[in-house]
């Protein structure tokens, strides 16, 4: 059960009630904007994610073809000889949103074989290697995308709740014990003009 909306008595407590009532009101309003440009970036977020994923899954699929090609070719030893250690590094862009902060693109830098490492063993190698590093490449773009989708998500959801509460709770309470404190008020200011008529009447 809500609690009850505590207010100072008489027309104090109505200037009060009004303040919080329009600042309850704001609140809502604002939540709706933030609520509806957080929606708006969360669908752009969500279809740069289904277009990676399609354009990931067509790098690896590549990549695998380009394998079995290169292992038909020279067999599997080839393809352990030519998995040459390789560094690589990630780096992560982050944006701003109406408060929140989400990974809004990630790249990654693969550094090459070393200079003593064996050249793989025939060209289809040579291209499953780049295929695969291109696909690596997208499947951290593609992480970055879904770790912005979750955290959106996360904040879109906070925020309905929140907004909920103003428009549902707060608000609504708000507007009845102001009602209630008018109809309290009209009633003591009616009382007064009828004592002051009767005193008016006595003289």
């Amino acid at each position: 059960m809500p609690r009850p909306v505590r207010v100072p008595p008489g027309r104090a407590g109505r200037l009060a009630l009004q303040r919080r009532l329009g600042a309850a009101r704001q609140g809502a309003l604002l939540l709706d904007q933030q609520l509806r440009v957080l929606l708006t970036e969360r669908e752009r977020i969500a279809a740069q994610r289904d277009s990676s994923a399609a354009g990931w899954a067509e790098l690896h699929r590549d990549a695998e073809r380009w394998l079995l090609h290169g292992v038909l070719l020279s067999g599997e030893q080839a393809v352990d000889a030519a998995a040459a250690p390789v560094t690589a590094q990630v780096t992560v862009h982050w944006r701003q949103l109406m408060g929140v902060r989400y990974p809004d693109d990630a790249q990654l830098r693969v550094d090459g074989p070393p200079a003593d490492a064996p050249l793989p063993a025939n060209s289809a190698l040579v291209l499953a290697r780049r295929r695969y590093q291109d696909a690596l490449r997208a499947a951290v773009r593609q992480a970055a995308l879904e770790t912005a989708l979750a955290v959106l998500d996360g904040r879109v959801v906070a925020t309905r709740r929140r907004l909920r509460a103003l428009e549902q709770g707060w608000v609504p309470r708000l507007a009845e014990a102001l009602h209630e404190l008018e109809l309290v008020l009209a009633e003591q200011e009616q009382a007064d003009n009828v004592r002051l008529r009767w005193a008016a009447a006595r003289r």
